[in-house]
């Protein structure tokens, strides 16, 4: 086999910065699949583009934007009666970061 590009360590360290957990089977398997894909872009890396003008879009449409307007919808009782959780007429949604010092 060639030189190795990628090892499982390196791919269960990215993992677990990811919070995500594989099995040894699973490890192996994204270890293989990841190191081919990182073997697919050395090889585009060798094409001679000499000539070939940079592209910044495959495409010649432009972003069809449409101005920002707010409407009263007056759908609020709906949309709090399809939320998980509320409380005093607001979603409610978990704490992601708790800066009250109450868990310190």
């Amino acid at each position: 086999m060639a030189e190795e590009r990628i090892n499982a360590e390196q791919v269960k360290h990215v993992a677990e910065l990811a919070k995500l957990e594989f099995t040894p089977d699973q490890l192996e398997l994204f270890t293989g699949q990841l190191e081919k894909i990182i073997g697919m872009f050395e090889e585009l890396s060798t094409v001679d583009t000499t000539g070939v003008p940079v592209t910044s879009r495959v495409s010649d449409r432009q972003n069809a934007l449409r101005d920002d307007v707010a409407v009263q919808s007056n759908q609020r009782q709906a949309l709090l009666a399809n939320a998980p959780e509320t409380a005093e007429g607001l979603i409610r949604v978990p704490t992601i970061i708790d800066e009250s010092g109450d868990g310190e």
